[in-house]
């Protein structure tokens, strides 16, 4: 009963702020936005980078002279390692057809290849870890362990790690200033919204000042007291996280299918609707949490009982 009391208390002290109320929920939706912005922005920065790594692969390329057996054997040793995802053999010959498909419109590509005689391509595999940080592991065990020829030769002519490690290593590094940087805006706006709604219950509690005093004379509790303008501060919180979730339908709804042509089938819109309850919960808690801390605050700051 006392519970009920006070949720409607603080209920209409947040219908009384008016217009400072509203202010309070537009800068808290504001503020809730950009950090529904950043969970978008952080799932698709994440997408990308895994489309890019399932991609990358570090690709072993060997000497004409060297045998099928002599690779295969390679390739079984490799296959054995606890970090590889998979190993792709390619053959020289497989090398030159699918080099010659690639560029079947180019006739004088193909002439210069026809007239150097022979195969030039080197026999490969492309091997796949199960984590981007794993490649250089398999790289030093290749250096480490390198495969001979009879007369005592490495048969691997080349590794292309280093291009691929750069990749994905400056794709991680731009992820990571992203979030730091979409963190630091976020920390901004939620000051300004603390700020805004530490006004709001302020207002409230000079206000009700006359209401305060009465109940004080008739013994009111400290929580019965304070209760009220807590449940108003989260009050903003959670109209604001109500509003920036109905907002969220149509907009990504409308930039879905755009993100799902320029990402590689990243479509916001699905990614919304499925994770819909993490972030329902994410921004619900956010928006009732900044309420309660500048609640807090001002009820600290301004009514002692």
């Amino acid at each position: 009963m006392v519970f009920k009391r006070v949720l409607e208390s603080g209920a209409k002290s947040f219908a009384r702020g008016g217009a400072v109320s509203a202010a309070t929920v537009l800068i808290m939706t504001v503020t809730l936005s950009i950090i529904a912005a950043l969970i978008f922005l952080s799932a698709l920065l994440s997408y990308t980078l895994g489309t890019i790594t399932d991609k990358v692969d570090v690709s072993v390329y060997f000497v004409t002279t060297a045998t099928e057996d002599q690779i295969l054997a390679i390739k079984g040793q490799i296959e054995k390692l606890p970090q590889v995802a998979g190993v792709t053999y390619t053959s020289a010959d497989d090398a030159l057809a699918s080099f010659r498909d690639r560029h079947a419109a180019d006739q004088l590509t193909l002439q210069a290849l026809t007239e150097l005689g022979g195969n030039p391509l080197d026999a490969s595999l492309a091997i796949r870890a199960k984590d981007p940080a794993q490649y250089e592991s398999i790289v030093n065990f290749l250096e480490a362990s390198p495969a001979l020829s009879a007369d005592g030769s490495s048969i691997v002519d080349r590794i292309n790690y280093a291009q691929n490690k750069d990749v994905i290593d400056r794709l991680s590094v731009a992820i990571q200033a992203t979030r730091e940087i979409g963190l630091a805006v976020v920390i901004v706006f939620a000051l300004a919204s603390i700020l805004i709604a530490f006004a709001t219950v302020r207002l409230a509690i000079y206000t009700a000042k006359d209401e305060i005093g009465v109940m004080r004379l008739v013994g009111a509790s400290n929580a019965y007291i304070q209760g009220p303008f807590l449940v108003t501060g989260m009050i903003t919180g959670v109209v604001a996280a109500a509003i920036v979730l109905c907002l969220l339908w149509p907009v990504t709804w409308y930039v879905g299918e755009k993100t799902a042509s320029w990402f590689s089938g990243f479509n916001i819109a699905s990614y919304y609707l499925g994770h819909f309850p993490l972030i329902f919960v994410a921004l619900m808690s956010a928006g009732a949490l900044l309420g309660a801390i500048a609640s807090i605050f001002a009820i600290r700051r301004y009514l002692t009982v």
